[in-house]
């Protein structure tokens, strides 16, 4: 139940950046947007950062289980690229909202939500430096490839025409021939 609760909390901090205007997330919208007071909110998280930091680890674990299903194993079993492919595949094709790009733009300014994500996606995202350097840039360019049109897509500033998406993945998928690795 403590579960379900938790889970229905950090849910609502998310809906609360995803109401129209962009709501804030506090202790007392929160709780109100979940149906809960907000002494029964701070048993489960006692302070508004335990919030900020759960509701940072619930998304980065969001996209790490979306990698995990698209590499269909998890990342240190995954070559660099399946995991990089993975992430491509997830970047080009999931659907992303400025609440996703503010809980992961807002730890540029938050150490422990920067250790958060990085936690998650580093075993996803890092090319090992043994590679030759074209399959290194290969690599790294669909990356951020797939970085530049999540961004576009979750804010909403300059996105891509839908009808270009099949193309875009595309063009990742050839920067992820793998006959180029090693």
């Amino acid at each position: 139940m403590a579960t379900d609760t938790k889970l229905r909390i950090l849910e609502g901090a998310l809906d609360l950046l995803r109401a129209e205007g962009g709501g804030a997330i506090t202790l007392e919208a929160t709780a109100k947007r979940v149906g809960l007071t907000k002494p029964g909110l701070m048993y489960h998280f006692p302070t508004k950062d335990a919030l900020m930091l759960a509701v940072v680890d619930h998304a980065a674990a969001q996209w790490e289980r979306l990698l995990i299903d698209r590499a269909g194993q998890p990342a240190e079993a995954a070559t660099p690229f399946q995991r990089i492919s993975a992430y491509v595949e997830v970047a080009l094709t999931e659907s992303f909202d400025r609440a996703d790009f503010a809980i992961y733009s807002d730890a540029a300014y938050r150490d422990a939500y920067t250790a958060t994500w990085i936690r998650r996606l580093d075993p996803w995202l890092t090319v090992p430096d043994d590679l030759p350097e074209p399959v290194r840039g290969r690599l790294v360019a669909a990356r951020l490839l797939a970085d530049g049109y999540w961004t576009a897509a979750a804010t909403g500033v300059f996105p891509a025409a839908e009808r270009d998406r099949a193309a875009l993945v595309a063009v990742a998928r050839d920067l992820l021939r793998q006959e180029t690795a090693p």
